[in-house]
């Protein structure tokens, strides 16, 4: 019979009994069909002392139903002073795996203080309430209470047909130095029902919030705000564009040709081809929380917070803000 995966009570009861024979570890696997490792780990759980001749089978199997018991109490939850040193972390800015990192250095020889930062995040999604729960927004950037499962191979979302690839945008566009090349995305609001259009010109970071009418199929209202944000740039400045493989995009030829600029599409899974107009999606949901309907923006209160962001200094441009920059361009 094919081995199982855990010990059975009967083979516990022969390794007792090849042990008083005398049998060695490897003679024993060897009869059970077993890894001479799984046969030495299961005398030390069963054996008071770590010893041969103290290895009891019933003792054994005692340990591993105990062992094999869910749920399995969290260990940061069940030991106070562990509890307590994670909040600790965590209120000074601490991430899982710097508070994780400071308690092995801390306690070296003490395993109970030895965890993974896994289990922290296990522990403030699977516990996120009372006291962890208020440390969630500060301590995490994310500030989720819980794990978003990972899509399955056969739930992906549809890509674009016949996208033009990054690979195949010119070279000029990767140095800052050259204006006129933007990055876009959507955010999108609860359940995927409303979206804003943001689209960020990679040198100056000057940023354009894309209105798009609830009223339109998605594709169609993207055509229709990216005409109006960048139909009265001058054509050095319009450049390329380079999106996210959202199917929103299905329809670009058509922005090809109304706002007569040349889209690429980044690789599946790869936000960091558009690292700017993903940093720049990360500061709007400051005005544009998750989990919101978008659709109750008015295009003048998209032109509010754009010039928010066009105003503010960033150190990459010297403190300069980011229209004074896209500004000078549009001088030339």
């Amino acid at each position: 019979m094919e081995p199982t995966r855990a010990l059975r009570v009967h083979e516990r009861e022969l390794i007792k009994e090849r042990l008083v024979e005398g049998k060695s570890l490897r003679a024993i696997a060897s009869e059970l069909g077993r890894a001479p490792s799984t046969i030495s780990r299961e005398i030390k759980r069963g054996s008071l002392r770590g010893t041969v001749r103290s290895y009891e089978f019933t003792r054994a199997e005692r340990y591993a139903r105990e062992m094999r018991r869910r749920p399995k109490p969290l260990k940061i939850v069940s030991d106070r002073l562990l509890h307590r040193l994670v909040q600790c972390g965590l209120h000074f800015g601490l991430s899982p795996e710097q508070i994780v990192g400071r308690l092995k250095r801390a306690r070296p020889d003490d395993s109970r203080f030895h965890l993974c930062h896994e289990t922290v995040y296990r522990t403030l999604y699977l516990q996120a309430r009372g006291e962890l729960r208020r440390e969630i927004s500060s301590a995490l950037r994310t500030g989720r209470t819980m794990r978003r499962p990972q899509k399955r191979a056969d739930e992906r979302r549809r890509r674009v047909p016949e996208a033009i690839r990054i690979s195949e945008r010119p070279a000029e566009a990767l140095d800052r130095s050259v204006p006129g090349h933007w990055e876009g995305d959507l955010i999108v609001g609860k359940h995927g029902k409303s979206s804003i259009g943001t689209v960020v010109e990679r040198r100056s970071n000057f940023t354009a919030l894309v209105w798009m009418d609830p009223g339109l199929p998605r594709s169609e209202a993207l055509i229709l705000g990216l005409k109006k944000s960048l139909a009265g740039l001058p054509d050095d400045l319009r450049s390329t564009l380079t999106w996210d493989q959202g199917i929103e995009m299905s329809r670009h030829e058509a922005v090809v040709e109304t706002s007569n600029i040349d889209v690429y599409f980044a690789d599946p899974r790869s936000p960091w081809q558009r690292a700017t107009n993903e940093n720049t999606n990360g500061l709007l949901r400051q005005y544009f929380p998750k989990g919101t309907d978008l659709s109750v923006h008015t295009p003048e209160e998209l032109k509010r917070v754009e010039d928010l962001l066009n105003d503010r200094p960033r150190k990459r441009l010297e403190f300069a803000t980011p229209r004074e920059v896209f500004s000078e361009y549009l001088l030339r």
